[in-house]
């Protein structure tokens, strides 16, 4: 190999490794994707290892909530450091749910429960956990473009706080994601998911007192 064809090799690949490192590798194995895997033995594993995510979100959230436990809702931080161009949306995506619910609060901050990560990815956007619990948002470019992002990032949000998909529900549920279509816009969790998900935190705000 010549010495040009050495740079060129060099640079693809310091390209390609700077393309990955902004994603955690060890945390991709099962994701929570906006539309639909072929596969119900997927989906069925999603469920499972999102139940997982969500309650170490809980339990890490709980840790810090224990120096004060006085507060009333348990408040749950996350970094959206590493999707700058979602930034605004992570942002509006989590005064939807802070409005909707009572027993859990989301919060940008530095020491993070769980981080928002952007790029390309043929799946689409997901939620993803390395089964045993650790986990991360990530959010697609293309999907973006084709779905409203702000239900997209409110629909993944709505995993971290303890919802399963739900792809054949109408547009009016959150968790039904691309289910419904690209003309679907609604970013809002209807009454029964935001009863849900402060029936989950009811129980960690109890835990953790």
């Amino acid at each position: 190999m010549n010495r040009s064809m050495t740079l060129l090799a060099a640079a693809l690949g310091m390209v390609l490794a700077a393309g990955t490192a902004a994603v955690p590798a060890a945390a991709a194995t099962t994701t929570q994707g906006y539309t639909p895997s072929a596969s119900s033995a997927v989906n069925s594993s999603r469920d499972a290892d999102n139940k997982a995510f969500y309650e170490a979100v809980m339990k890490s959230a709980r840790s810090k909530q224990a120096a004060n436990p006085y507060l009333l809702a348990v408040t749950v931080t996350y970094d959206a450091s590493q999707a700058p161009t979602f930034r605004t949306v992570i942002s509006q995506s989590a005064q939807i749910w802070n409005s909707s619910v009572s027993n859990v609060q989301l919060r940008s901050g530095t020491n993070a429960d769980f981080r928002y990560y952007e790029g390309n990815d043929s799946r689409g956007s997901y939620a993803s956990t390395d089964g045993h619990g650790s986990g991360y948002v990530f959010l697609d470019y293309a999907q973006n473009r084709q779905y409203s992002s702000l239900r997209v990032t409110a629909h993944e949000t709505g995993h971290v706080l303890g919802l399963p998909d739900h792809y054949s529900g109408p547009c009016s549920e959150l968790m039904s994601g691309g289910g419904p279509g690209t003309s679907c816009t609604n970013p809002y969790p209807n009454t029964t998911e935001r009863s849900r998900v402060n029936s989950l935190w009811l129980y960690g705000l109890a835990a953790a007192h």
